[in-house]
């Protein structure tokens, strides 16, 4: 916060937002001169200017004790807002903005930021004494979206404004970042007019390829190709720099002009700016990178790139790349972080618009995903990804797109641990590939393993209705490719039912069951009206049609045949034609093999299914101590700032402010106070050593001890065995019976937390039968029912049920503690034992680490 942040405005500029300090006093009372009698007086009342004046040297004092954030548009700071907190829990809340800059969002946009900042300071209400005439600031604070009582006086609006937030504020804040991504995208992705700097005479010169793909593509708007040392290129006249007012320059000169091109494209007004130049983060020049996006964000101009291919829109006739061919107007939108994989998708995808963000120092996934939202021309929306700049950000802007659009991603490295030493359970299992799985099935994105697997699913979805239901009739000319495809759509959960008698004419030679086998000779026609009856069928879903060419009435008659009978259908109607993979008519997806068919429809019934349940899953509402837990770990980093594994007294105390019970645990430091403490918890104990990681690995438990002599001598013998690595112990009365179930967390620097649960005890790195969620836990059954152990919890082979809803809570509470505190790096409860009435935790490790907390999800700022 120190050096600020970038923000984007509701007209699409970027504004630098950064907390006040003493050297801004100079810049304070210019901006008080710029302001106008009438705003200095609706902020300073009757003392107008004077007052502001004397206002800003008070604020920029060595006695302030406020809290104050100023904003910054192309190096000039235009705005100021404060909190003065009081000893009742309530702050002065004031703003002053620059008139030049009023409409453009920048007083709501530092409102809700600094709301946000005194709630974090523990700030119960922001008070604010209005002017009555004052009407625009009175609307603007009414509609934060924080819960506001007002009270008239004496011409004098007096506002109290709770300082929590609000699912009213969460809404507000979304569609405002929605409305300021989207106009930022406009002018670079519609722009009205297009430069090319570095259009090369030489046809091989990738900045003459760019000019010639605009031209050829049959952008309507002016073209101005940039070249000092060239009169005119491709029949155009050249500048010698940018000209004023363009909206998109793209960049195809070597690195070590980029900065200079790009400073002179600032200064001429330009919006936005694609580099395609390489040699920048991906070359070790990162601080060149960070100095060129410096240069735009100063400017207010949106990057794309650099060490990118351009960028393509078909519907606005834009082709601002270097594409070898023309890509072709569809319904998906695309985005790829590599070029090369862009290219070959363009060469099997018609696309609404594609944009390749190369090293994506600014324009990312999460900003067109925002764009495309809105965009009519887009139906689906297709990603790859090789890295997330902020994967907590796509998860819930995803989520509200996929509510409309299906958002499709290939993310590159499945493989490797993160390059993290971890020790727990849960943070062994919870790979970053595992981060990722469970970060789109919050988002309700569909991940895919390959482009290939994109390409086909994409298909699918942009040119059919989504299936109402896993009911697939299968229809075709050819028994063993049939059968296959019965068999995936099994193995995929998908169901081939009973067709009603009658529904298809018979024949001979024919197969009426499901699939439907029309035999090798079965005419165009006849295959064509089997799928005109399978439309019809209400008991049918979806219809496959599997054809084998050449038989019957060859290729394409065949086709034409399936495009007539699907023409009017309302459900979703695809095609395996063997060995050949294509579209039919340009709206059904055909798929050279049943399997390829079936994995792209099964793909789409799941997410048919995502978006027919609620919007906003409704989580438990769990009463918690966060203060009392935040005084724990900051403690124990004051003791540790390396940070530590909290000590079991610790760790009981941090669960005991979520609500996680703890069977009680007797700390003891020899064999005599062992046998005290067993005869105060009860015989029979359990004996554990504090200090080893996987205690079970190195005979560090003792179970089932009946007598204080045992426990004597377990002791002995376990400290004789771990030595200097055993720092004490824990006695604790023996659970009989029960469920064993790991619960367990592990927060990434990158990705945040993640929670799992799990077949537990000494079986949960063998057996690996896991399921993860991003929290907030909001489907805590959910996850139970994932887990091929989960018959254990509802009474397996006569065995009696368990409270399956005790663990679904506790599951629900570990989320919110990990949600709640990010210093809590890993997180074992292991076992929990479920019984008929509850699920204790019988062993439980918590390890804290030092991390910079994430802003708060609220907090509008560009990455």
């Amino acid at each position: 916060m120190s050096e600020g942040y970038d923000v984007l405005l509701r007209d699409g500029s970027i504004a630098h937002v950064r907390r006040l300090h003493p050297g801004d006093r100079v810049a304070l009372h210019e901006l008080v001169e710029r302001s106008s009698e009438r705003s200095a007086y609706l902020r300073f009342f009757t003392g107008g200017r004077s007052t502001a004046h004397a206002y800003m040297d008070r604020i920029t004092s060595g006695v302030y004790r406020g809290h104050a954030l100023v904003a910054a548009l192309r190096g000039r700071l235009v705005a100021v807002a404060e909190y003065v907190p009081m000893d009742d829990g309530k702050a002065d809340l004031a703003i002053l903005i620059d008139d030049a800059v009023h409409g453009h969002g920048l007083g709501t946009l530092l409102l809700e930021h600094v709301a946000l900042d005194a709630a974090e300071h523990e700030v119960d209400t922001l008070v604010a004494d209005v002017l009555a005439e004052n009407r625009p600031m009175i609307r603007v604070l009414h509609d934060l979206g924080l819960d506001v009582a007002r009270r008239f006086e004496g011409g004098m609006m007096h506002l109290d404004i709770a300082a929590r937030p609000t699912a009213r504020l969460r809404q507000g804040v979304e569609a405002r970042d929605h409305e300021a991504a989207r106009t930022s995208l406009a002018r670079v992705l519609a722009p009205r007019s297009v430069a090319v700097i570095g259009a090369s005479r030489n046809e091989r010169a990738v900045g003459h390829k760019v000019l010639r793909n605009l031209l050829d593509g049959g952008f309507d708007g002016p073209i101005h190709p940039v070249n000092p040392h060239a009169a005119e290129v491709a029949g155009l006249a050249c500048h010698a720099k940018v000209p004023d007012g363009v909206d998109l320059a793209v960049v195809a000169v070597p690195a070590r002009h980029v900065l200079e091109v790009a400073r002179d494209c600032a200064q001429a007004g330009v919006a936005g700016l694609i580099v395609l130049t390489s040699g920048f983060a991906e070359a070790g020049q990162q601080s060149v990178e960070g100095e060129l996006l410096r240069i735009c964000r100063s400017a207010g101009m949106r990057l794309v790139g650099p060490n990118c291919l351009g960028v393509v829109n078909t519907a606005a006739r834009l082709n601002a790349s270097f594409l070898p061919h023309r890509p072709v107007q569809g319904r998906v939108a695309l985005l790829s972080q590599s070029g090369a994989v862009g290219a070959a998708l363009l060469e099997r995808l018609d696309v609404s618009s594609f944009v390749s963000v190369g090293n994506k120092a600014d324009v990312s996934g999460n900003d067109l995903l925002e764009y495309w939202e809105d965009d009519p021309a887009t139906d689906v929306i297709a990603l790859y990804l090789e890295s997330f700049g902020n994967p907590r950000k796509f998860a819930r802007i995803a989520r509200r797109v996929g509510r409309s659009k299906p958002v499709l991603l290939v993310k590159s490295g499945r493989s490797g641990a993160g390059g993290r030493a971890v020790r727990s359970h849960t943070a062994a299992a919870a790979t970053p590939d595992v981060a990722v799985d469970a970060l789109t099935r919050a988002a309700g994105a569909i991940r895919l393993d390959s482009v290939n697997e994109l390409i086909d699913t994409a298909k699918l979805l942009a040119g059919q209705p989504l299936p109402e239901g896993r009911r697939v009739a299968i229809v075709g000319n050819s028994g063993g490719p049939q059968a296959m495809a019965a068999d995936a759509c099994e193995r995929s959960g998908l169901t081939v039912p009973e067709l009603p008698p009658g529904l298809l004419d018979a024949r001979a030679a024919a197969a009426l069951g499901n699939p439907v086998d029309l035999t090798a000779d079965a005419t165009a026609d006849e295959l064509g009206a089997a799928v005109e009856a399978l439309v019809a069928c209400p008991e049918v879903d979806v219809i496959l049609v599997v054809y084998t060419p050449p038989f019957g009435s060859g290729l394409d008659r065949t086709r034409q045949a399936i495009a007539e009978a699907a023409k009017t259908a309302g459900k979703t109607v695809l095609a395996c034609v063997v060995g050949h993979d294509g579209m039919i008519d340009g709206r059904i997806p055909s798929y050279a093999f049943p399997e390829q068919a079936v994995a792209a429809l099964a793909r789409a019934v799941r997410y048919a299914e995502w978006r027919r349940g609620p919007a906003e899953p409704a989580g438990a509402d769990v009463r918690v101590d966060g203060r009392a837990a935040r005084e724990i770990v900051e403690a124990e980093l004051a003791a540790s700032p390396e940070g530590c594994w909290l000590s079991p007294a610790a760790t009981a105390r941090l669960l005991a402010c979520y609500g996680v019970p703890l069977v009680e645990s007797l700390e003891v430091d020899g064999p005599d106070s062992a046998a005290e403490a067993a005869r105060r918890a009860g015989l029979p104990v359990v004996l554990k050593a504090v200090g080893p990681v996987h205690k079970s690995d190195v005979g560090g438990v003792r179970l089932d001890l009946r007598t204080e002599e045992q426990v004597r001598q377990a002791y002995g013998e376990m400290a004789a065995r771990l030595g200097a690595e055993m720092t004490g112990a824990i006695v604790q009365p023996m659970l009989q019976g029960g469920v064993e179930v790991i619960v367990g967390g592990v927060s990434y620097p990158a990705f945040g937390p993640l929670v799992m649960v799990g077949m537990g005890g000494v079986l949960a790195d063998l057996l690996a039968d896991r399921a993860f969620r991003v929290p907030p836990v909001t489907d805590a059954a959910g996850m139970i029912e994932e887990l091929r152990c989960a018959p254990l919890l509802h009474g397996y082979r006569g065995s009696p049920p368990v409270d399956a809803e005790a663990l679904a809570d506790r599951i629900t509470r570990i989320g919110r503690l990990l949600d709640d505190l990010p210093h809590v790096a890993e997180l074992d409860l292991n076992p929990v034992i479920v019984t008929a009435d509850d699920a204790v935790t019988v062993d439980a490790r918590i390890r804290v680490a030092p991390c910079e907390p994430p802003p708060s999800p609220l907090l509008r700022r560009l990455r």
